[in-house]
């Protein structure tokens, strides 16, 4: 299971429309709080916390492929991590 955060002052850039599409995969769970504490990024562009590492684009659709590229980079990362301590 993934954790996708979003913040809620962030939803004037379109992550509103963001967060329903990745709600509907059945890996992913979004969390949508008041505020992440990013408020630079906030201001400035679609952004989301993908398992705590922060994914930023330049609009919103941009951000969903962002976000599920880094999901994906994240599942082969633990793959190969998982692999080399089998390995031991």
């Amino acid at each position: 299971m993934h954790i996708v955060e979003f913040c809620v002052s962030n939803m004037h850039h379109g992550t509103d429309r963001v967060m329903k599409k990745l709600e509907e995969l059945p890996h992913i769970e979004v969390i949508e709080y008041g505020c992440l504490g990013n408020c630079g990024e906030c201001f400035l562009s679609p952004y989301a916390l993908v398992n705590g590492e922060s994914v930023v684009a330049e609009t919103a659709d941009e951000l969903y492929d962002l976000v599920l590229a880094e999901i994906a980079s994240q599942e082969t990362n633990k793959s190969a991590l998982d692999k080399l301590l089998d390995d031991l």
